[in-house]
């Protein structure tokens, strides 16, 4: 078992507890204009785990994996459009997602090879990192997004 496994399932499972419950109007609702809703940021979770799993094992994406992984930088960390409207944003689009990328990412953190460890590849944010850094931030990732979107619940005027 890897040193990332507990702290991705603990962070993982609690983020996922946190979302998947959600109404659609929930998911969508934003605290301020250009901030994230909770459902962006829970498909931008799953995103960044398919990134980053598809760089280091050369996964092949479908049309609809791609829009997935493309949440890990369209409309967060740049200035493009999000790759998903607040109408698909849906419990169980987001359901769907993280399962999908839980069941990508499982494998590997639970038991990376030397070779998946040491491989390179583009973090979202554009560093060069290798794939001990990468299951360093999936285990870290889903908590940092926990905390805003239980922020985001507590706000006024969030939706009953």
């Amino acid at each position: 078992m890897s040193q990332f496994l507990k702290s991705f399932e603990l962070s993982r499972g609690r983020f996922a507890a946190e979302v998947e419950p959600l109404s659609t109007e929930q998911l969508n609702w934003k605290l301020y204009p250009g901030s994230l809703s909770i459902g962006e940021m829970a498909l931008h979770v799953a995103g960044v785990e398919a990134f980053f799993i598809r760089q280091l094992t050369d996964l092949q994406l479908d049309d609809d994996q791609k829009r997935i992984e493309g949440c890990a930088t369209q409309g967060v960390v740049n200035d493009s459009a999000f790759p998903f409207t607040p109408e698909e944003i849906t419990s169980e689009q987001v359901k769907s997602a993280l399962a999908w990328t839980h069941g990508l990412v499982l494998p590997y953190i639970t038991a990376p090879s030397d070779a998946f460890l040491s491989k390179e590849l583009v973090s979202a944010l554009g560093p060069v990192i290798t794939g001990e850094g990468a299951l360093a931030r999936m285990a870290f990732h889903p908590g940092y997004h926990h905390g805003q979107a239980y922020q985001i619940k507590c706000a006024p005027g969030f939706p009953a």
